[in-house]
């Protein structure tokens, strides 16, 4: 039989760019990936499209399934011949039970990888503003685990020798016994003013810190619902974090934003999010891909044919030079055959997909829409002169309609069609219930009414009721417009309908701290 391969990877703690370039190339590679709830789910998007997933995730009151059997699993799964990618949070050498799934592996013969993650103990109090050694406070760290198992209790613990020996104590899975871990540490000789934070959630959107000190932490932490997962830092670099607590200070911190943008457009706005501090949640609701439809085909082949009769070509997104170029591609028409037509681009990004191409816009109007257009070419166009819109199936007629109007020719022709997605419906539909999302851009009107489809399609009754209290952010006024007839109330509205202007809008509008530190 042929045996299969298995990776046994740390996930990092939470944040999917802390994952190591081995770890990732690991998910990409893998037939199975077997995860659980500290993995971020973003990064499962990086598998092929075949790959099966397994959740073996563990909460603090059910464990899907024991450590037994997820060793039995990836064991099965790697005799199947499988190459299987076992993600777990933070490190898995560090209180990840590694070496109980690796051993199994070894037993039966089956060839295994470990490959670090960047671990919890060092990452979550690192993005809180705290590292954990510092040359004026301390130079020793010790990691402990903050769990009681039922064959290993706290008796086993050297605690006056952590207290006495180790500057900084970081203690995992330690929330439910933080009262047994300060009660000790305090009867080993550390003094009650000894500096404490409990980070929630570190490196997550939902990123939570609650400072205090021995003394005074466990009625704080009880004041303040504060749950686990968290790591629990003691010493005096927590006294830090009031100077360093960098992540904290990004304008859209703590904001889970999802993207309902076509995924090959999606790059700049996640990207955006992520650099300014919130968490991007891609779910796009958009599909482009050519036009499918035989008489589309065909007028877009008659159009494409006539190049050298136009005298102006019209391009209104980016999406629209791509797959113009494409279409030309594909059916052996030179560039050069529009030698005789101006080329007008709505926008800057617009002409910068031109650009890339060789072909510098003729016009680039102030306003990046079908009104704007016709501003910037208004004193040029002349009844008679005949002009090629490229656009989407769903393009607005504004623009067609009024160049009519003054006696142009208009063709205008599907270059690109857009088709409903529902992929990761169901890790939509999670955060929408435990109204974890905080932001929903739309950057279309057909982004708005391709949402509400979706969740219809996910089985979703009434799709307004689910998305109320989460705030809603427009690129332009059309998509706005779309939005409040379909009942949402419009937060955020970009100045421009561009990428950046739309972030612009969000930040203006604030952040959200989590912190607890003055709870009491």
């Amino acid at each position: 039989m042929n045996k299969g391969r298995v990776f046994l990877v740390g996930a990092g703690p939470g944040d999917p760019k802390l994952i190591s370039v081995r770890g990732m190339e690991a998910i990409q590679r893998a037939d199975v990936i077997v995860y659980d709830r500290l993995a971020n789910p973003r990064l499962l998007k990086h598998r092929r499209p075949e790959a099966e997933l397994i959740f073996v995730g563990k909460l603090p009151d059910k464990h899907i399934l024991k450590q037994e059997e997820i060793s039995q699993l990836l064991l099965d799964l790697a005799l199947q011949g499988k190459v299987v990618t076992r993600l777990k949070g933070g490190d898995p050498s560090v209180f990840g039970r590694v070496g109980e799934e690796a051993e199994l592996l070894a037993e039966h013969g089956v060839t295994f990888d470990i490959i670090p993650g960047i671990t919890s103990s060092i990452a979550v109090p690192a993005y809180a503003g705290i590292p954990v050694t510092h040359r004026d406070f301390t130079s020793s760290v010790a990691i402990v685990t903050g769990h009681e198992y039922p064959n290993k209790t706290y008796s086993s613990l050297n605690w006056d020798h952590l207290a006495k020996a180790i500057g900084t104590m970081v203690f995992l899975m330690g929330v439910a016994n933080l009262e047994q871990i300060c009660r000790e540490l305090i009867r080993c000789g550390k003094p009650a003013d000894m500096p404490v934070a409990l980070v929630r959630w570190g490196t997550w959107a939902d990123q939570a810190t609650i400072t205090g000190t021995l003394g005074d932490i466990v009625e704080k932490v009880r004041a303040a619902d504060f749950k686990s997962p968290a790591v629990i830092i003691v010493g005096e670099v927590v006294k830090l974090r009031e100077k360093l607590a960098w992540v904290e200070k990004k304008p859209l911190f703590g904001r889970r934003i999802m993207v309902t943008r076509a995924r090959s457009q999606a790059s700049e706005l996640v990207d955006l999010i992520d650099d300014l501090g919130g968490e991007p949640v891609e779910f796009p609701v958009i599909r482009m891909q050519p036009p499918t439809k035989p008489e589309v085909v065909a007028a877009l082949d008659a159009a494409l044919a006539r190049l050298p009769e136009f005298d102006w070509v019209i391009l209104t997104s980016v999406n629209g030079v791509e797959y113009f170029f494409r279409s030309l591609r594909e059916r052996g028409i030179d560039i050069r055959k529009l030698g005789g037509a101006r080329i007008v681009a709505v926008g800057p990004k617009t002409a910068e997909a031109l650009a890339e191409r060789g072909i510098i816009a003729d016009v680039i109007p102030a306003k990046f829409q079908g009104e704007g257009i016709l501003e910037a070419l208004e004193a040029e166009l002349r009844a008679g002169q005949k002009a090629l819109l490229p656009t989407a199936d769903l393009a607005r007629d504004y623009l067609p309609k009024r160049l009519g109007e003054l006696g142009l020719s208009v063709t205008e022709v599907d270059i690109y069609e857009n088709v409903l997605s529902v992929d990761d419906g169901d890790e939509l539909l999670q955060l929408l219930t435990t109204q974890s999302i905080h932001i929903i851009t739309f950057t279309s009107s057909s982004t708005v009414t391709n949402l509400f489809e979706a969740l219809r399609q996910l089985g979703v009754e009434d799709p307004l009721s689910l998305l109320q209290g989460v705030e809603i952010a427009c690129i332009g006024p059309k998509t706005a417009e779309t939005a409040a007839k379909a009942g949402l109330p419009i937060t955020y509205m970009a100045e421009e309908a561009t990428v950046a202007s739309l972030v612009h809008s969000m930040i203006q509008g604030g952040g959200m701290h989590h912190e607890f530190s003055n709870r009491t």
